[in-house]
């Protein structure tokens, strides 16, 4: 389909077209050729693709095009026309980039808002009128409650990434903000897949929906070459340490399944040599934006993640996804591997699997569909001395060095925060997840952003989209001129 149609074919106004030519594309991808007339129709959608396939673009550019179609005589500061939820800091902030770079021709303005820093300057920049607003439910909710925002004003409501919010628990926060808006709003959710929950939200949200999916459900793009390496938990740091430095992988992005675990392990690689970071749930949003700035820079070679970062890290042709551990919910292992081979791009993605982890693996193939090959490490035996009992008794050692609030259980790490993320889940259930795991606020009400980096050093200005004015849009950590063209936007 995309090799008849280009944008222009869409309908979409000049000032996009032109912002879209800078950015060297084209022709649209097939979720943006079936989904961008379907919103410029102005009804509600429901829309699927995995992941790297440009499904931001899909539902940016029209927004766009229907706000400038209908400008109002009257912007009322802090009353946002379109809101835009996502579940993580990471993905708002892309989205927001997104938004400003498809934009920057026209007169709409945006702003970002999500929680781990400090709410001040959101509020400043509520003081202005603002056209788009993209924000994660829990900061969203705080500035509600602290009427600071005033939603009644939302003709476009768009759910990102919905069936990770259900996910994280946010689904009583969804409910809380679908009550603040207006009955009569477009509604557009966008989704890596289509699960049978997200199937409920959907009748819930949206009024006769037209259905774009282009891709059958979790399965992994075929553009990514997938490996097994069977190996004991024990070895499993030696082992990726030896893989990453014999095979000069320049970039590479490693998932774990806990918190403590990226910590040790990018220390671990560290010690060995390399320049790596840990970026999770307990890291302030300041150390997360400069572990991701390196990463994509170039600085740092090896980013450590764990599934808090699975949808929202877009790194232009990431080469290497590494599953240190497999994740305890299969879907998730596709959304891991789908940081690599985006917008028609190659990689690779290699799993270390342990005895305990097969009935993970096997739940892993039957959800897409194949068997990933098993391939022996050529050129690598485990270090002498390395043993099961060695690495748990080293691991209790290393508990018993970390600094403890008072109180706290013992197995924190350094980072702060509780430890249940820290306790693996049996193979077949669900993550446990702390309030900082789940995102920005999970569903019971706590909120893990307040009193966080509240001072003005902690604020973190630099950069950072959620201290701008509206309209500023763009990502904590961006070093780039604003307005200036960013290949592989519309590959998201």
């Amino acid at each position: 389909m995309t090799a008849t149609v280009s944008f222009a074919d869409l309908g979409l106004a000049d000032p996009l077209l032109r912002a879209i030519a800078e950015t060297g594309y084209t022709a649209p991808t097939p979720i943006q050729a079936q989904a961008i007339p379907q919103v410029l129709k102005g009804g509600d959608l429901l829309a699927a693709a995995q992941t790297g396939t440009g499904k931001t673009a899909g539902f940016t550019l029209p927004i766009l095009h229907l706000l400038m179609q209908n400008t109002p005589a009257l912007k009322k500061p802090g009353r946002p026309r379109c809101l835009i939820m996502t579940p993580t800091r990471e993905l708002t902030a892309q989205v927001a980039e997104s938004v400003q770079t498809y934009g920057k021709h026209t007169p709409l303005t945006s702003m970002v808002m999500f929680g781990g820093v400090n709410i001040n300057p959101q509020i400043s920049a509520l003081r202005k009128p603002v056209d788009i607003l993209v924000a994660t439910p829990g900061r969203l909710l705080d500035h509600c409650g602290q009427k600071t925002v005033d939603l009644s004003g939302v003709e476009i409501l768009v759910l990102d990434e919905a069936d990770r919010m259900l996910d994280m628990g946010f689904i009583r926060d969804i409910r809380k903000v679908l009550a603040l808006l207006p009955k009569q709003r477009q509604n557009l959710l966008f989704s890596a897949t289509f699960s049978d929950e997200i199937r409920s939200l959907a009748r819930g949200v949206l009024n006769n929906p037209g259905e774009v999916s282009v891709t059958p459900r979790n399965t992994a793009t075929e553009l990514v070459t997938q490996t097994v390496h069977l190996i004991e938990q024990h070895n499993k740091r030696d082992l990726i340490s030896h893989i990453i430095r014999e095979s000069g992988w320049h970039q590479v992005l490693v998932f774990t399944r806990t918190k403590h675990g990226a910590n040790r392990l990018a220390e671990k690689l560290v010690k060995d040599g390399l320049t790596a970071a840990a970026i999770h749930g307990n890291k302030s949003q300041a150390a997360r934006t400069r572990a991701l700035a390196g990463f994509k820079d170039g600085k740092v070679a090896v980013l450590v993640a764990t599934d808090i970062a699975a949808r929202g890290l877009d790194i232009d042709q990431l080469p290497q996804v590494v599953n240190f551990e497999l994740p305890n919910v299969p879907e998730d292992y596709v959304h891991r591997i789908g940081r690599t081979g985006r917008a028609g791009a190659t990689g690779a993605a290699v799993s270390l699997v342990d005895s305990s982890e097969i009935k993970l693996l096997k739940g892993i193939e039957r959800v897409i569909g194949k068997t990933i090959e098993r391939r022996p490490v050529e050129g690598w035996t485990p270090p002498a001395g390395n043993s099961a009992a060695t690495y748990e008794r080293g691991e209790r050692d290393e508990d018993n060095r970390q600094p403890r609030r008072q109180g706290a259980p013992r197995g924190g790490n350094r980072n702060g925060g509780g430890n249940a993320e820290h306790r693996p889940s049996r193979p077949g259930q669900g993550p446990r997840q702390t309030p900082a795991a789940r995102g920005d606020r999970p569903a019971n009400g706590h909120r893990p952003d307040r009193g966080q980096a509240q001072s003005p050093r902690s604020a973190e200005g630099n950069g950072r989209p959620s201290g701008r004015p509206a309209g500023a849009g763009r990502p904590a950590g961006s070093n780039r001129p604003a307005g200036a063209p960013r290949a592989a936007l519309l590959g998201k």
